[in-house]
């Protein structure tokens, strides 16, 4: 039996940007959004007597930051550990930073932030690459629920400790901190992701433990930017999108439930609207769209 090529019939029937088009994207995004937070660092370091005239785009990190040093943004789930650990005085500031951002997740997908935005993500698609290099099969395997108990815990933790519980182990905050002022234990940490993801279960960490991806997946279930499979008729059965996506279970439901009335829209929050299924698929039965988009097939 021939081994399958993942993006070989895409880049025939679609030629090689279109193959890769979303992949390559979600890297500019992750990479531009490190890039700003870095702006002014890197220019006092190059030019410590200048004036860095530009100020600062994104100052903090992914956890709290401002945009144009004005505009508020805050992790809505560090604001729910802020308020389960019993802070007596959070800041309004805090408060509009979590609503900007929830808002803004809610409108495009909440697991945007896993494949678009979170740092983390590279790591473990390179660990998911290496795992399919190695020829590795199988593993551990644990509930998708787990996530969710992961995520009650930290709330819990942080109530019981009154403390930013989840914080101290966060690796998304510890690489971001690390990225500039130096890894530290965050080597450990990110390297236990990498190595988990690797030799443990595939796409462990994104998919079955971290309590973030957890939380934006609650945003996502009702978020109107989906996925969806209005071509799905057309779908020849190559298996290349279950292989690229990170939540493959949602996909089977959209694409074999027609007779069963199931829409072709990938409703599931656990979808991290990355593209890949887009990017891969030659017959170009995915698309991003409207989940209130009346159903239609190709023509």
């Amino acid at each position: 039996m021939a081994k399958l090529v993942i993006g070989k019939e895409a880049i025939e029937k679609k030629g090689w940007w279109q193959a890769y088009k979303w992949l390559i994207l979600r890297r500019v995004s992750q990479l531009s959004i490190l890039a700003l937070f870095m702006m002014i660092p890197i220019c006092k370091m190059l030019n410590p007597d200048g004036d860095c005239a530009l100020g600062w785009i994104l100052k903090g990190n992914l956890s709290s930051s401002k945009l144009f040093d004005t505009i508020p943004m805050t992790d809505p789930l560090l604001f729910l550990q802020m308020l389960a650990s019993g802070f007596t005085s959070i800041a309004v500031e805090a408060m509009i930073g979590a609503a900007i951002i929830f808002a803004f997740y809610l409108l495009v997908g909440g697991r945007v932030f896993c494949s678009w935005v979170c740092p983390v993500n590279i790591v473990t698609d390179v660990a998911f690459w290496l795992r399919e290099k190695l020829g590795l099969r199988g593993g551990t395997r644990f509930s998708r629920n787990v996530r969710y108990w992961m995520l009650g815990m930290i709330l819990v933790l942080s109530a019981i400790t009154g403390s930013l519980a989840y914080e101290l182990v966060n690796p998304v905050s510890m690489l971001h901190r690390g990225l500039f002022f130096g890894m530290g234990l965050g080597w450990f940490v990110i390297a236990a992701v990498f190595v988990f993801d690797v030799f443990i279960t595939k796409r462990g960490w994104c998919t079955h433990i971290c309590p973030m991806g957890a939380f934006y997946g609650l945003i996502g279930k009702v978020s109107p930017l989906k996925v969806r499979a209005d071509a799905r008729a057309d779908c020849d059965d190559c298996g290349e999108c279950y292989v690229v996506c990170p939540e493959a279970h949602i996909l089977k439901p959209v694409l074999k439930g027609e007779k069963k009335g199931i829409p072709p829209i990938v409703l599931a929050g656990e979808c991290t609207n990355c593209g890949r299924c887009i990017d891969v698929c030659g017959e170009k039965v995915f698309e991003f769209g409207s989940r209130y988009k009346k159903d239609a097939q190709k023509e």
